[in-house]
């Protein structure tokens, strides 16, 4: 749900994980993600407008960002799943 969250909200996710995963552990992340800054759908391109309405600091991430923050925090990025409705799974694993 980072996407009605702050960005800097994904780094303390990111920071939590690293200190209480144990190695190989999951953190799974499901949601709209942009992929190499694009969204994947015109509905999801709506959705990101009317996030951002509602509040400036939310918004549908983009995926590579959210990969970067994990890396520094010995998160690995393990599966990219599509999903219904424009949706992404993704599977992080502690390293």
């Amino acid at each position: 749900m980072i996407h009605i969250a702050a960005w800097e909200m994904c780094a303390h996710l990111m920071t939590g994980a690293e200190q209480i995963l144990p190695d190989d552990g999951v953190l799974y992340l499901y949601g709209p993600f942009k992929q190499n800054g694009q969204q994947n759908a015109p509905s999801n391109e709506a959705f990101d407008r009317s996030l951002r309405l509602s509040n400036p600091d939310w918004g549908i991430r983009d995926l590579e960002a959210v990969e970067a923050i994990a890396q520094q925090h010995s998160l690995r990025l393990d599966q990219v799943i599509a999903m219904p409705a424009n949706n992404l799974s993704l599977v992080f694993r502690r390293i």
